[in-house]
């Protein structure tokens, strides 16, 4: 698949471990050299402010997307490329869905989760045919990798549906996965539900 930018979902904390935050500058890194544009949520703090400011030190085009109420310069970035401002967390999330030709998610929580899942099930309903690529560092999401195979096992998440959302444990086999992605989803199962 050719792609020329994604979009990074990960944590605003930089976690207990400074290994997170060293993967998440070398996946920055890895970026500027494969010359994509790096969209993110604009944080200056985190996994995210790693990324992008490793992706710029390198000469790397990094696009913030964040809601007008975070404060700039104490939560947001202000020395990236690009920084959209929108009203609401759902427009950050939609403009970057738009925007982005992949997504890629590295560790964080709640938000990080919020953002896979609109994106996982909008690729569930056609709305996209973009890669989606969970980032299991250090074995970070091996139970949520566990739960997605129940998911299916239990008949509530269809084989070619499971498929949608790949993973990879280092950072060479994630970007294989991007650059050999072929989406999986039934054309017959999206005429179904848009009849």
């Amino acid at each position: 698949m050719k792609y020329q930018s994604l979009a990074l979902y990960c944590g605003s904390s930089a976690g207990n471990n400074p290994l997170y935050a060293r993967e998440a500058a070398r996946f920055g890194k890895m970026c500027a050299q494969k010359s994509l544009t790096l969209y993110f949520g604009g944080g200056s703090i985190g996994l995210m402010d790693a990324a992008a400011q490793a992706c710029l030190s390198k000469g790397g085009k990094v696009i913030g997307v964040a809601p007008d109420f975070f404060t700039q310069g104490e939560v947001l970035a202000t020395n990236l490329t690009e920084m959209l401002l929108v009203k609401t967390m759902s427009e950050r999330k939609q403009l970057l869905e738009e925007r982005s030709d992949a997504f890629v998610i590295f560790p964080g929580s709640y938000g990080t989760m919020d953002e896979l899942f609109e994106m996982v099930t909008d690729a569930q309903l056609g709305m996209h045919t973009k890669p989606i690529v969970i980032y299991n560092y250090l074995g970070y999401y091996d139970f949520l990798i566990k739960q997605l195979d129940k998911f299916m096992e239990e008949g509530f998440l269809r084989p070619f549906h499971h498929s949608l959302l790949l993973h990879a444990n280092d950072l060479e086999e994630l970007f294989y996965k991007l650059d050999t992605y072929e989406n999986t989803n039934d054309s017959s199962w999206l005429q179904k539900i848009r009849h």
